[in-house]
């Protein structure tokens, strides 16, 4: 669990980035490389990218691991200017440098001195992380920018209404489902304890497209703040599948509401009763009554905790978003119950949300 300490000047010092963070988007796509060939969303393409990457990138994928932790000089604090990132990272203080990739390498040998001339702040290392990361983000993520630019941009739109409607608590509280707002302090399901105090120093929110499952924060508590979240609840691909006459079939079968419904629980990774009226503009009536079929068939799973439902997809509702259910019906069907689904499954009012949800790439300990 992260608890985010906030003061009187940290609420007004609390700002959403512009755009997609470059860096950061870096560094998340680099953990989707590392990720399923088959994913719902990144799958096609990891496929595509992998087939245009140069050998430089194999130092990114190195930097970034697809567990554990990965070096916090790697995402500064910069918005939406690429180049403006690279001078960042190449900047970086040789004693930083030395301390992160020290995390990095822990206790092989073979990592640190594989990682010595980088983090000795040679000239040559640095020069050859700068070309690798313009180089990347040319042939992996600048054909795609314009849509994740979209998908982020959406996201913020959505904040920005939630903060003129209901002010800083209602925008803090709609972040994330994984996300908790009770004043002063903003809890974050994590997979380490960790309590962060801003001290005046305010929180930059990062909405990501690639950030998938759960939230993420720097490791270094003196480093300017940042929350990054997942952005694309939507589940929007960078790249459709070749074949797109079945494109439309989901929205067909179970009704454009109800799909909408099915994607925005599997995108959240968990996601309330409320949560699901605000974002499709429904009433509370429509979400319940789509919720109820959605579980009764097997699609989705839902429990309560306190006074809040939440839902969750089941493995048969990811297989039919991701158009694999075809083949693996027998197989997920096993996890639909004959009988009638309970309307909910009732946890204890402290249980964490985050053992629902696969890690994603960054270790926080």
């Amino acid at each position: 669990m992260l608890r985010i300490h906030f003061t009187s000047e940290d609420i007004g010092r609390i700002r959403i980035a512009a755009g997609p963070v470059p860096a950061w988007e870096m560094l998340l796509s680099l953990h989707a490389l590392h990720g399923r060939a088959d994913h719902g969303v990144f799958g096609i393409w990891r496929t595509r990218t992998l087939g245009l990457l140069a050998p430089s990138a194999r130092l990114l994928l190195r930097l970034a691991p697809a567990r554990g932790y990965s070096p916090d000089f790697l995402t500064p604090t910069v918005d939406n200017d690429v180049e403006s990132a690279v001078e960042a990272v190449q900047s970086t203080a040789r004693t930083r440098l030395r301390a992160d990739l020290a995390l990095l390498a822990g206790r092989s040998a073979a990592a640190a001195s594989l990682l010595r001339p980088l983090a000795e702040g040679e000239a040559e290392a640095l020069r050859h992380l700068g070309s690798a990361m313009r180089l990347y983000h040319q042939r992996a993520l600048a054909p795609a920018w314009e849509r994740i630019h979209a998908v982020v941009a959406a996201e913020r739109a959505a904040r920005a209404a939630d903060l003129m409607a209901g002010g800083v608590e209602r925008m803090l509280g709609s972040l994330h489902p994984q996300i908790r707002w009770e004043s002063p302090v903003l809890t974050v399901a994590y997979p380490v304890r960790k309590e962060l105090h801003l001290g005046g120093r305010g929180l930059v929110l990062i909405p990501s497209y690639f950030c998938w499952a759960r939230p993420i924060a720097l490791r270094d508590e003196r480093l300017d703040p940042v929350l990054v979240y997942p952005a694309n609840r939507g589940l929007q691909r960078l790249v459709e599948p070749a074949d797109r006459s079945g494109a439309g079939c989901l929205a067909r079968l179970l009704g454009a509401t109800r799909a909408a419904v099915l994607e925005e629980i599997a995108a959240a990774e968990g996601i309330t009763g409320a949560d699901l009226v605000r974002r499709l503009r429904i009433s509370p009536a429509s979400v319940s009554e789509h919720a109820t079929v959605l579980r009764q068939a097997g699609l989705v799973f839902s429990h309560r905790t306190a006074n809040t439902v939440w839902h969750l997809p089941t493995p048969l509702g990811r297989a039919v978003l991701d158009g694999t259910a075809t083949s693996d019906l027998p197989r997920l069907a096993q996890f639909h119950p004959t009988d009638r689904v309970p309307d909910t499954v009732e946890v204890r009012k402290n249980s964490a949300l985050s053992h629902l949800s696969p890690a994603t790439g960054r270790s926080f300990g």
